[in-house]
């Protein structure tokens, strides 16, 4: 299958669309500035409390006539323009594929070492998340604005959230499985490639592994500590520092112990430069950097924590003392027992994260509506990502029912090269939903090949589905369609046979946006869909019932620049907390649904509304393999800049075989 580097076979066809779009801009950008101005979000309206001269409300009334003029004058050259447009969007081909062919671009990002599927067992990490990235006036009544800067921001944090070294830790105390995080909110890595281990008396055991520093070099593939305890790395990850702590049985520190590392934490040296030397200065708030916001730093240390001394016995040893050399700040999501805790009929990790996942390596997105933001998201991402698939969807009436003014919104970017990709539109929408050509967008990558030059190849899947309350039964007709396109894209794009396959399938994964819980009694069709026979979701029990940790993933957009909850740390937090929950999160609809969210927190039941999901199936894939999560979360990063958390889930997909 061809993929589709331009949005038309032709560069005659691109500059006749860039054209007419040029005609349409100047109505189209007015018009988006004129509605958002009569809708502001909290955060404006908190600033505007602050000044007793109305100067904003002064600015409204200058700037409205100006603005209707001029909009009243470009509407006959967005006539001419819209005229030429429509029409050539049945030329236009269904998505853009941009493949990053600079390398010096992505900060000195590598491309990943083939996966040969010689050793035990290789993780894949997959995530996802509603970024809410519609036009300005529109995003407004999700209560987030200022579209532009906030798609660069979001790029930003998520590369640095994915390209920062993983540090994972590991209980071995058999009667605590809880992580302060005060006791572990930094340590001392050595270089990247240097395996070793360090024993130090923290009264606690684990098993951190330090995944090399990414401003150098992007996110290799070496040597990964088995998590089982057997020390055997996994084939296709990069070079490992393991640190183990060995202490008390109990498991814990005092608060004192805690202070003391977490005051050694802070008084620790210099931050490192900026990633970027022209740091842009953004209008929307959560930008700027507060105490406790790492995630939204510019820099590649962004999202890392300061160094700190190892208390060794009675005394202390600098960090110059065990490292003379260059230290790298190693980044350690904090973790409590509720943020991670391995439940007794768990097999996975789980945990609320204030960060993308380390060498995370597909990202799937939805509501990226606006082409200039879709750009400048883009860009971003490409600092890690090689291959993105953007601009996904179809314009005017060409493939679908009604008419589409807006594209499907959906993005996909990878570490690992697409071979076939497919978009279908869903010609059922209904309301403000048929507008956007909402669908599902269906990928083929390649992570491997075996000695036998076969190949090892990955389905990945990406939705949204309608979003309007009380549309089960289109929701239900989506999912049904949803299916019979998964299986004809794998029949499709299928090279092997059962007697001699060419192609041997690792996983098979489908996240988005599906617009319904697993909780409210209005959601029960959906809950009881067959998809859910097919494919496994890791944070249901069953219909109409979530595993206890998991949270719900549509936020209140009243509360989100509230101090609390309006950077990464605050967010994750108040999340940690039940009560914190009630307070910031939506949650499935009851009989007792009062007025306000904070107000009826007695009647509130369940973690939230979980609506953005992460599955994966054990269908069709190769035999001899064995697929599991090793880990699922709850992502607070993009605090301030969306209505919604993005999950993230790590498979491990398990070969059976010994390394060599």
């Amino acid at each position: 299958m061809v993929l589709y580097t331009s949005p038309f076979p032709n560069s005659f066809l691109s500059v006749l669309h860039s054209f007419s779009w040029g005609l349409i801009f100047p109505c189209y950008w007015l018009a988006d500035r004129l509605v958002g101005s009569f809708v502001p979000t909290t955060y404006e309206k908190r600033q505007r409390a602050d000044d007793p001269c109305y100067f904003h409300a002064l600015c409204i009334i200058i700037t409205t006539p100006i603005y209707l003029a001029l909009l009243v004058a470009s509407l006959p050259f967005a006539l001419i323009g819209f005229l030429l447009w429509s029409p050539l969007q049945s030329a236009r081909r269904p998505y853009i594929y941009s493949r990053l062919k600079d390398k010096n671009h992505s900060n000195g990002a590598t491309l990943l070492t083939e996966w040969k599927a010689a050793g035990s067992g290789k993780s894949f990490c997959f995530g996802s998340a509603n970024v809410c990235l519609l036009p300005d006036s529109l995003a407004r009544f999700n209560n987030v604005f200022n579209t532009q800067a906030r798609a660069k921001e979001i790029g930003r944090r998520i590369r640095n959230g994915a390209s920062r070294p993983q540090i994972k830790i590991y209980i071995d105390s058999p009667t605590n499985t809880s992580i302060s995080a005060a006791s572990f909110s930094s340590l001392v890595s050595p270089q990247a490639g240097d395996n070793r281990t360090v024993n130090a008396g923290i009264k606690r055991t684990t098993s951190m592994e330090y995944k090399g520093d990414n401003c150098g070099s992007n996110n290799g593939e070496e040597n990964r500590e088995d998590k089982g305890g057997s020390g055997e790395p996994h084939e296709g990850e990069e070079n490992t520092c393991i640190v183990r702590i060995n202490g008390e049985e109990s498991g814990h520190m005092s608060d004192t112990e805690a202070d003391t590392v977490n005051g050694q934490a802070r008084a620790s040296g210099p931050a490192e430069p900026s990633l970027e030397g022209d740091a842009e200065v953004s209008k929307t708030p959560n930008h700027k950097q507060k105490e406790g916001d790492s995630g939204s730093l510019d820099s590649c240390s962004a999202s890392r924590e300061s160094l700190v001394k190892v208390r060794v016995g009675d005394g202390t040893v600098d960090q110059s003392t065990v490292n003379n050399k260059l230290l790298y700040k190693a980044s350690i999501m904090k973790k409590t027992s509720v943020r991670k805790k391995k439940h007794t009929d768990e097999t996975f990790d789980h945990e609320i994260s204030a960060f993308f996942p380390a060498n995370l390596d597909f990202l799937c997105l939805q509501e990226v509506f606006d082409k200039r933001a879709a750009e400048k998201l883009k860009e971003q991402l490409h600092h890690y990502f090689e291959y993105i698939v953007y601009d996904v969807g179809v314009y005017s009436c060409h493939g679908c029912c009604s008419f589409k003014f807006v594209n499907s919104g959906l993005l996909f970017a990878s570490r690992y090269p697409v071979m076939d990709a497919a978009y279908h539109c869903y010609p059922n929408g209904r309301g403000m939903d048929s507008l956007a050509s909402k669908g599902a967008l269906f990928l083929k990558v390649q992570v491997g090949s075996t000695p036998q030059d076969q190949r090892i190849v990955g389905y990945i899947s990406c939705t949204h589905l309608q979003a309007i309350a009380g549309d089960t039964t289109v929701r239900c007709e989506q999912l049904d369609m949803l299916q019979d396109w998964l299986s004809e894209f794998r029949k499709s794009t299928s090279s092997s046979s059962t007697a001699n396959p060419e192609e041997l399938v690792a996983f098979d994964v489908l996240c988005g946006d599906l617009n319904f819980d697993n909780c409210s009694s209005e959601d029960k069709l959906e809950q009881q869909h067959s998809l859910f026979t097919h494919y496994k979701d890791p944070c249901r029990v069953g219909p109409g019932e979530d595993k206890p940790w998991a949270i719900g993933t549509l936020l209140d957009p009243e509360g989100l620049y509230d101090e609390e909850v309006c950077t990464p740390d605050n967010l994750q937090k108040v999340l940690e907390s039940e009560e914190g929950r009630k307070g910031y999160l939506v949650y499935p609809t009851s009989k007792n649904h009062g007025s306000s969210q904070k107000g009826r927190k007695a009647s509130l039941k369940g973690n939230g509304r979980r609506i953005d999901y992460m599955l994966y199936t054990e269908e069709g894939l190769y035999l001899e393999w064995k697929v599991e999560v090793e880990e699922f979360s709850f992502i607070t990063q993009l605090a301030g800049l969306t209505d919604h958390l993005p999950v993230a889930m790590r498979l491990m997909v398990s070969t059976g075989e010994d390394d060599p």
